[in-house]
């Protein structure tokens, strides 16, 4: 026996299966999906908006659902244009970064927020170039920074006196 097809209704196939256009519902709304977009899913299908409020991640940032792609911190689900850094805002999917209380920082944004500075230059120091410095009495210099305060000698593996905020070689130190 076959079924009569309402009038002015088109026929929907998928996958070899057949429905009326009235009778092909999204299974969470049960609106007609017609010639909209839909996913199949096990053997029920959805329209997207509905797909996505009941499968899809919602991005811990926007709230919007994640439908492609997407990143993964602190366990959470994230748009890659969303994860950014806490500091500048920069996109930091596919980038180095570091976390400070669970807040991502780009490199430079870390850097200079809570690596320490260089008593010579000012800048920071951080291990991520690789770079040695010197560290003594809760000073630290960058290795190229660490020369005598009058004569400019470097210090490196060389005695030195200290002189207020600054250090000489001990040539200079005994002249003074």
């Amino acid at each position: 026996m076959q079924t009569s097809q309402p009038r002015g209704s088109r026929k929907m196939e998928y996958k070899g299966s057949s429905w009326h256009e009235t009778c092909f519902l999204c299974q969470r709304c049960q609106q007609p999906i017609g010639t909209k977009s839909f996913i199949p899913k096990e053997n029920s299908f959805y329209c997207v908006a509905c797909f996505e409020k009941q499968f899809a991640h919602q991005c811990c940032a926007c709230k919007k659902a994640i439908t492609t792609g997407g990143v993964t911190y602190q366990e959470k689900p994230w748009h890659r244009e969303c994860f950014t850094c806490i500091g500048c805002k920069k996109q930091l999917a596919g980038q180095r970064f570091t976390s400070r209380e669970d807040y991502p920082y780009c490199l430079k944004c870390f850097s200079n927020l809570y690596a320490k500075k260089c008593v010579g230059c000012t800048k920071p120091i951080t291990s991520l170039s690789g770079a040695k410095y010197i560290s003594f009495e809760e000073r630290q210099w960058h290795s190229d920074c660490f020369i005598c305060m009058q004569c400019s000698i470097s210090l490196v593996g060389r005695g030195f006196l200290t002189q207020r905020d600054g250090v000489l070689c001990t040539d200079c130190g005994r002249e003074k």
